[in-house]
């Protein structure tokens, strides 16, 4: 009886995951993560141009004249929140400055707000200090950090879609549209059964970019270890400097959206340009008009999310940035041919320089 051939089992192949890329190399290649002062700086010379057809270095600011200097920064959020229609937005409380824990309690009972609820400064950009509260302990510990200024207190919308709206409508009311729709990616990670939630994240470039974001987060959840396929949200807050990723998604634009977005901005004198940030069920609810909640509207410095995304030009950022600083050029125009007029120079420099003169600027945007 011949012998059985032998087999040779070969070992198991290991699969290396890839080498992140440094994060110099990243900064380098994707202008996503450009600091604005260094993104924004090509865009100078026709801004420049655009004020001198006008006449103005700070003709933007006669765009949205119900806004302070037009939304350039320092603006209140809940006084722009509150002139979208109550359809559209979500249950939001101004609660004043040193405001104790139990006196936010006693006013989102009598709300009817509970937890989970977003606290957020009224006055701030790129999500500084935005963050989703689940407890009174977190409360308390909110309120430690930003003890000196006024905050909202808003009814958490789980979505779960989140988009970015660029809109504009001419003071004369001969045209309105939508500009730029994107949608945010928010940082997720998903388990392999044995690496813990640090390890995933530390794998993640996007993590990677925006990880002193993320610490809190991190020191909370980082020695867990998701199952094999599980999916695990990390940061549900869409802003850019905290690991979403902005996606492009122009194809969503049409004349309904922009009807949508006409009834939105119908009651809200004095407002020509800017971005809603909403979050929505599905695209179908979008595309409807219904279910849709305004988080917050943001004006003249508002950018066309889309530009962001990882797989769009350089140059095609730039044309489209160039599109709406030449909006903004019409809108000025005919707001001052109405009697709008332009805030000074020395107005729009202390702006500035409250906003960036004691603090290091962004690497990122949104």
């Amino acid at each position: 009886m011949n012998a059985a051939p032998s087999v040779t089992i070969p070992a198991p192949i290991s699969i290396a995951q890839p080498k992140p890329r440094p994060l110099w190399l990243v900064r380098l290649l994707q202008y996503e993560y450009w600091p604005f002062y260094i993104f924004f700086a090509p865009m100078v010379i026709y801004y420049v141009y655009m004020a001198i057809r006008s006449r103005s270095l700070t003709f933007f600011t006669a765009v949205n004249p119900s806004i302070r200097l037009g939304g350039l920064f320092g603006e209140s959020k809940s006084a722009i929140l509150a002139t979208v229609p109550a359809a559209f937005r979500p249950q939001t409380l101004l609660i004043g400055a040193n405001a104790s824990t139990e006196q936010v309690l006693s006013q989102m009972t009598q709300q009817g707000l509970s937890f989970p609820v977003v606290c957020k400064p009224d006055v701030g950009e790129r999500g500084e200090g935005v963050r989703v509260i689940t407890s009174k302990t977190e409360l308390s510990q909110w309120l430690l950090l930003h003890p000196d200024e006024p905050f909202l207190v808003q009814e958490w919308v789980a979505g779960p879609l989140e988009f970015g709206v660029f809109y504009y409508r001419m003071p004369n009311g001969n045209a309105s549209g939508v500009t730029s729709v994107v949608q945010k990616e928010f940082l997720t990670v998903t388990g392999n059964g044995y690496a813990t939630i640090r390890k995933l994240l530390e794998q993640n470039e996007r993590a990677r970019m925006t990880w002193n974001e993320l610490e809190p987060i991190i020191a909370q959840l980082g020695n867990q270890v998701p199952a094999s396929g599980e999916t695990v949200l990390i940061q549900p807050i869409g802003n850019h400097c905290r690991g979403t990723k902005f996606l492009n998604a122009n194809h969503l634009r049409s004349s309904q959206l922009t009807h949508i977005f006409d009834q939105i901005a119908a009651p809200m004198a004095g407002f020509d340009y800017g971005r809603f940030d909403i979050r929505v069920p599905s695209v179908g609810d979008l595309l409807a008009g219904r279910n849709i909640r305004v988080l917050e509207v943001n004006g003249v410095t508002s950018e066309p999310g889309h530009i962001y995304d990882p797989d769009y030009s350089l140059w095609r950022a730039y044309a489209d940035i160039a599109y709406h600083v030449k909006l903004l050029y019409r809108i000025s125009e005919q707001r001052r041919k109405a009697g709008t007029s332009v805030a000074s120079a020395r107005t729009v420099l202390r702006c500035l320089y409250r906003r960036f003169g004691s603090s290091e600027p962004s690497a990122t945007h949104e």
